[in-house]
């Protein structure tokens, strides 16, 4: 089953949307699939008390932690 819903975007956020579609060769639904996925993951990790951020491959350092998920 699958479902459908409309959304309400800023400019700003609509033009953001339409630039990564164009740079990865996507759609809009698909970017928005993986956009819920990766939420969904973040609220997953952080009931279990983990971290969701950017890390240097290098060095394995955290660059970026994404709070307020």
């Amino acid at each position: 089953m699958s479902a459908r819903f409309d959304v309400v975007l800023s400019d700003d956020l609509n033009r953001d949307i339409d630039k990564a579609v164009e740079a990865n060769a996507t759609n809009r639904g698909e970017l928005m699939r993986k956009a819920l996925q990766l939420y969904l993951a973040a609220l997953d990790g952080k009931r279990r008390g983990l971290k969701l951020g950017l890390v240097d491959p290098k060095t394995e350092k955290m660059q970026t932690e994404f709070i307020g998920l």
